[in-house]
């Protein structure tokens, strides 16, 4: 079977990660380009001085399968300027886009897939030694998609195959698990300040809490790795932290409300608390938002 070569349209941190790790499997990077010829050069450096091309349609040219890897607003665009021929392999690697947004490569007989890490992409080396070991969600059919689950071994990974429709579900998904967390960790250490830690204290103090609960989820799964008052039935404490919240942070009192109305339903399933419980849970929960919320709307009216 003739060697893939491979061409990668955007040389931002998804790019870049994904060219640096195929090189190192043996996958030969064919051709490069992107919007910042500067991008572009330093990925072409990191798998040893690949041609830069000044045009997308020149990487369309001299690779046989196309990573489109720029900010998902510019994969149409990209798709709208390049010639694309029969044969080809066109694959984007947006984690919300479907194959429809390919459709103009498709319907000139080009093969199109989706190849998503399901990975934290925060800087160009810690993506690089986040990818292997990754989840890739997979789009495509036939050929191609032989060619992207073996990518996926390749790269130490798992695979899943998504159909038409989960995408905006999958992402969601992954949303919640990565960036919200970085959220809670941002509200946390807001408490944390409140009473004199400042935030890189704070962080270094609960990084051993979320490794730990981490390291529950991974051996455990759910809803077993659930800790904390909402697991054991605990109302008091609940009750404490709301009126904590009242009186420091009012901000963050929904979403602590609507977290714990989430959580009870994994602590009935863990089995550590019975149904009067939950009922007791949901209704203090319930009530403090609702009363959250007419006290917002009278700010309001004022």
């Amino acid at each position: 079977m003739e060697k893939l070569k491979i061409g990668f349209i955007g040389a931002g941190t998804v790019g870049t990660a994904l060219a640096v790790r195929l090189n190192r499997c043996g996958y030969d990077i064919a051709a490069v380009s992107s919007r910042s010829l500067s991008s572009a050069q330093r990925l072409a450096g990191m798998v040893g001085d690949v041609p830069v091309y000044s045009s997308p349609q020149e990487v369309a040219d001299h690779a046989s399968v196309v990573f489109i890897t720029t900010p998902d607003d510019a994969i149409s665009v990209v798709i709208d300027l390049v010639r694309w021929h029969q044969g080809q392999n066109v694959v984007h690697c947006s984690g919300a886009d479907g194959l429809d947004i390919l459709e103009p490569a498709r319907l000139v007989g080009a093969q199109v897939g989706s190849f998503h890490p399901l990975q934290t992409f925060a800087s160009i080396q810690n993506a690089i030694d986040n990818l292997p070991g990754s989840t890739f969600a997979l789009e495509a059919e036939g050929a191609l998609l032989a060619v992207l689950e073996t990518m996926a071994v390749s790269l130490e990974g798992r695979w899943i195959k998504l159909s038409a429709g989960d995408k905006a579900a999958y992402h969601t998904a992954a949303v919640m698990t990565s960036n919200y967390l970085v959220t809670l960790v941002k509200l946390a250490t807001d408490l944390w300040a409140g009473f004199g830690i400042p935030r890189d204290q704070a962080i270094q103090a609960l990084l051993p809490l979320l490794k730990g609960t981490l390291n529950n989820i991974e051996n455990l799964s759910v809803p077993a790795a659930l800790t904390g008052p909402i697991a054991r039935g605990d109302i008091g404490t609940i009750q404490i932290h709301l009126n904590t919240l009242k009186e420091t942070a009012p901000a963050i009192l929904p979403a602590y409300c609507q977290l714990g109305l989430q959580t009870i339903p994994v602590a009935l399933a863990k089995g550590k608390i019975n149904d009067n419980q939950a009922r007791e849970l949901e209704d203090i929960l319930t009530r403090t938002l609702k009363s959250n919320s007419e006290r917002e709307d009278k700010c309001v009216q004022c």
